[in-house]
């Protein structure tokens, strides 16, 4: 996860990056085929070349991205969880817990529905 070192050395506040870089490690170890990298300054990972889900952060939370297909697919659980979105995005307050559940069911869908994909975005 050396990829993301600079990356989380950029968040100032100690309890932010710690969680954040929770989040990309527990991504990490349970993924271990998909590729970390930084694009757009953000950290992400791909499977075979496409995107698979992103992060970036703000002042009160972080993001994750899991395209907007992602976000369709689990709209309804996304708001169970406690966390905002938008048609892209949704949102995980600092001081809130990470349902990693749903996180790995957004991982697994979006590998399993761009399998075949030779393109970097939805279409």
């Amino acid at each position: 996860m050396n990829i993301f070192t600079d990356y989380l050395a950029s968040i100032s506040d100690d309890q932010h990056r710690a969680k954040l870089a929770d989040v990309l490690g527990w991504v990490s170890r349970k993924f271990p085929g998909l590729e970390p990298k930084i694009a757009w300054n953000q950290p992400m990972f791909t499977d075979h070349g496409t995107f698979i889900i992103g992060f970036s952060t703000a002042k009160l939370h972080f993001a994750i991205s899991p395209e907007k297909a992602g976000i369709e697919k689990f709209a309804e659980e996304i708001t169970n969880a406690g966390y905002s979105h938008s048609s892209n995005i949704f949102r995980i307050r600092w001081e809130d817990s990470v349902d990693f559940l749903l996180l790995e069911r957004m991982i697994i869908y979006n590998i399993e529905e761009k399998a075949d994909y030779s393109s970097f975005w939805r279409k």
